[in-house]
């Protein structure tokens, strides 16, 4: 089968490599429907973080083709839809709802489905742990579906997640900081969950057309120290009743920082790099701060049951397409910011 390799920063390559098979009884192997490439794939393309021919992807769906003998809710032939986290979905982490920190699944390995086997940007791809992983769909999804469905994997349900850790819900007031698939899966989180206000704040027309029609109702353009004071304005001096952080760099955690009114929240998604915490500022702001990997499979069911009813459309942060085989171009394109999110047709 084919796999996506980076070999170094800057360089994607397409190998030929050995289908995954089941190696431990807890395991499926899934024919993939589609995959994608994440805004955090770009950290090592760019060397903000070593890489030596790594597999690349952590965001799937596909068709159960194999299952290990202890595999009881997903069987070949269904359809699934997979976190990045691997969990085992039985210990007491799992159950209390933080499945991304499953001890089970960290003991066996490391715990993102990324760094196992071959990734996800592929044609197959093993899935550890599948019961407490994967979630099947309640019928097989039409063309029409998949890119809703892919975003699910990781981009909506890391959004959602930050915006729960914001705080969203009736009455409150959001700010969104990251125009990116992330950020836009935060307003359909926070929409959803019920927030009377969401600010994105993004300079990309295109990405705060579709903020809006994913339920933003006010930009903001101004970024660090000028974008903190038009956000303040905006709510009576206060700050937003919670902030989303959904870059992963100084500037960005500052600015969300900023936003947040005393007592209010803070959730942070974006992979940090280079951030730093000066405590004496957190003393005195006053703020719940929560983040981390997120817990997507305790979101997945809701998530899928939304895209089933045609009540929410993620996918439509995919605005390139591209066969597995240009997975270089689709990385090019992200870098560039040419491209909000690729999908990438296997």
């Amino acid at each position: 089968m084919r796999a996506v390799v980076m070999e170094a920063p800057g360089r994607i390559v397409i190998e030929d490599i050995d289908a995954p098979k089941v190696l431990d009884p807890t395991d499926a192997v899934i024919e993939l429907a589609a995959t994608c490439i994440c805004g955090s794939d770009l950290w090592p393309f760019r060397g903000a973080q070593p890489v030596d021919h790594q597999y690349m992807g952590h965001e799937y769906i596909g068709e159960v083709v194999e299952t290990g003998p202890a595999v009881k809710k997903v069987a070949p032939g269904d359809f699934v839809v997979g976190s990045f986290c691997i969990s085992c979905g039985e210990c007491e982490i799992c159950r209390a709802g933080y499945p991304s920190r499953c001890p089970v699944a960290a003991a066996a390995g490391d715990p993102f489905i990324g760094a196992r086997s071959n990734g996800t940007q592929a044609e197959f791809a093993r899935v550890p742990f599948a019961d407490g992983t994967l979630v099947k769909t309640p019928a097989p999804p039409s063309p029409e579906l998949i890119p809703h469905l892919l975003a699910a994997s990781d981009v909506l349900g890391t959004g959602w997640f930050a915006a729960d850790s914001a705080g969203a819900g009736p009455g409150t007031t959001i700010v969104v900081i990251g125009d990116g698939a992330v950020g836009l899966g935060a307003i359909i989180g926070a929409k959803q969950l019920g927030a009377e206000r969401i600010i994105a704040m993004s300079r990309h027309p295109q990405r705060q057309a579709l903020a809006r029609e994913f339920g933003a109702t006010d930009i903001v353009e101004e970024r660090g120290e000028a974008g903190v004071a038009r956000v303040r304005e905006m709510t009576g001096g206060y700050g937003a009743h919670g902030a989303v952080e959904a870059v992963g760099n100084e500037t960005a955690f500052q600015q969300a920082l900023g936003c947040v009114r005393p007592g209010g929240h803070l959730g942070f998604v974006g992979v940090p790099h280079g951030v730093s915490l000066d405590m004496g500022q957190m003393f005195g702001a006053e703020v719940h701060i929560f983040g981390g990997p997120a817990p997507v499979r305790e979101y997945l069911p809701q998530m899928i049951d939304l895209i089933y009813k045609g009540e929410i459309f993620p996918g439509k942060v995919f605005d390139k397409v591209l066969p597995l085989a240009d997975a270089a171009e689709g990385y090019a394109a992200m870098d560039q910011r040419s491209a909000t999110k690729v999908l990438l047709t296997v």
